[in-house]
């Protein structure tokens, strides 16, 4: 009778074994397949985002936030930032990109909104001063940042990241800037990792721009 009930036991183990196994297989496989998507750096460029060999380190720079303060390199280090360059009177681009990227911040994960900024550099310094800002960017979101600053030093900012802009006069006058799309990106080093190319696509954006967080952190 104890030699059966030893076999039984014996059953019983190796049963259990084999169904504690196939439970730890399919716990993995439903880990990994909720796991977000990791793109190659060829996956994001066909999805629009572009990220260089070696990050490029932009220098220093002097330029003025909307909030009034000095935004400085050192604004740049810490975080992953997006810079898009625009102005505030802007009839469709700027609005709506802007609106966008207030979109995808509301759709990232909590740990990447809080180490994630949005900049908006304005290619009209004439126009567009700090007071100008402070009431133009907040109304897109409270936490993205306007900055202006001395027109050469926009100029130079612009072309440190290859975002070309120039005037464009009509005959009555007034005028129009013409400027990139594009959104830079700048890791936490403070430095040009690469840009999303416009026309811009909110899913692929998340997906490319956390794969590229994912490949810079590992």
């Amino acid at each position: 009778m104890a030699a059966v009930l030893t076999t039984r036991n014996k059953v019983w183990i190796t049963v259990g074994a084999v169904l504690l196994f196939m439970a730890l297989v399919v716990m993995s496989f439903v880990h990994r397949i909720q796991q977000p998507r990791v793109m190659t750096t060829a996956e994001m460029q066909v999805n629009g985002l572009y990220l260089f060999e070696t990050p490029r380190d932009p220098g220093q720079f002097a330029l003025q936030s909307h909030r009034g303060k000095p935004f400085t390199a050192s604004d740049l280090q810490g975080k992953w930032t997006m810079i898009f360059f625009g102005f505030t009177h802007c009839p469709d681009v700027c609005p709506t990109t802007l609106s966008f990227l207030s979109q995808l911040m509301s759709q990232l994960e909590s740990t990447e909104v809080g180490d994630t900024a949005v900049v908006m550099v304005s290619v009209d310094p004439a126009r567009d001063t700090a007071a100008v800002l402070q009431d133009y960017v907040p109304y897109f979101n409270q936490e993205f940042t306007g900055v202006t600053g001395e027109f050469v030093d926009i100029l130079k900012f612009a072309r440190t990241f290859n975002a070309p802009f120039r005037k464009v006069t009509a005959e009555d006058g007034s005028y129009q800037v013409d400027h990139s799309a594009n959104i830079v990106l700048v890791n936490p080093r403070g430095h040009y990792h690469g840009f999303f190319k416009a026309p811009l696509d909110l899913a692929k954006m998340k997906v490319t721009y956390r794969s590229a967080r994912y490949l810079w952190e590992n």
